[in-house]
């Protein structure tokens, strides 16, 4: 994704929108996809995460929030793969900023829905 495209997403994110989609699709999309979802989303609340790795975030975690994509996330085995894509590419971007208090708490979650952690 290019910068601008970002930009245009991350203005597009909701945090609201990103639980929902988090509670609603959690388990049709897969622990790998919410894991990195909520890896990026812990990274990006974090006061010392600058703003350009912020906006990287938010704008990958739109993509993921919103229903039009480039694989719509119905298509049965293939749905969640391009969302996987863009946040991995975010993750790769911003990995950084992932940290082992991040991933605690991404492992917290993970655990109260999907049962014991890794």
């Amino acid at each position: 994704m290019r910068a601008l495209s970002i930009s245009v997403l991350a203005k597009d994110y909701s945090e609201r929108g990103f639980w929902r989609k988090l509670v609603d699709f959690g388990r049709t999309a897969g622990r790998e996809v919410i894991e990195k979802a909520l890896w990026l989303f812990y990274a990006a609340e974090r006061p010392e995460t600058p703003k350009w790795a912020k906006a990287t975030v938010y704008g990958a975690l739109a993509y993921f929030v919103l229903p039009a994509d480039a694989v719509p996330d119905i298509t049965p085995l293939a749905g969640y793969s391009d969302d996987l894509t863009v946040l991995a590419a975010a993750l790769a971007t911003v990995s950084r900023f992932v940290d082992a208090e991040v991933k605690a708490q991404t492992n917290r979650t993970l655990a109260r829905w999907f049962g014991t952690s890794r």
